[in-house]
């Protein structure tokens, strides 16, 4: 399934495969279509960034915007891989261990997507403050809407990050996501 498929099942409220975490990684995207619009049409007019820099900016959320799409569905399958460990047989104590050390992978799987798009989201965010003030000002609402879904994108991300660190017993992974968690969080 692509990206597209997935927005559908978001906008479906009878579907619960997917969520949050490919909803933050959309909302990064779609800050990547606006902040990039708001570039190309800023290059005709030294408004504080010559027009190469500006398609620089536009280029670089292009390619951002590629990879939150392809982050979409990569959340979405790791949801799937949590959800097949919590699956497993636990009659026995084998079984019981299979499917703990299961649900602990998992649960790497699921903490590491959305920390991958919390990144690429927290970049467009920086991207959309840097541009502040030095774009067309009949763009400035596409603007700050851009940087604000960022926002919410890299903060969303975030808290699929806690929503599936219980689960990993990993200590390097751990340290790896709370050192995310601090770093890429936007006040």
């Amino acid at each position: 399934m692509d990206y597209k498929g997935i927005m559908e099942l978001i906008l479906d409220t009878d579907d619960v495969t997917v969520g949050g975490g490919s909803a933050s990684a959309l909302s990064g995207a779609l800050a990547c279509g606006l902040i990039g619009m708001v570039c190309k049409l800023s290059t005709k007019k030294d408004y504080g960034l010559s027009a190469e820099a500006q398609l620089e900016y536009a280029k670089e959320l292009e390619d951002i915007r590629e990879k939150l799409l392809q982050g979409i569905v990569t959340d979405a399958n790791a949801y799937g891989v949590i959800i097949d460990a919590y699956k497993l047989p636990k009659e026995t104590d084998e079984e019981k261990e299979i499917r703990k050390k299961a649900i602990a992978d998992a649960g790497i799987v699921g903490a590491s997507a959305p920390m991958e798009n919390a990144k690429l989201c927290r970049r467009v965010y920086d991207i959309g403050k840097e541009l502040d003030g030095k774009t067309n000002p009949n763009c400035q609402s596409d603007l700050v809407i851009g940087f604000e879904l960022a926002k919410i994108g890299t903060n969303g991300c975030l808290m699929n990050i806690e929503a599936n660190l219980p689960l990993v017993k990993d200590e390097v992974k751990i340290a790896e996501f709370n050192k995310a968690l601090v770093e890429l969080r936007i006040d």
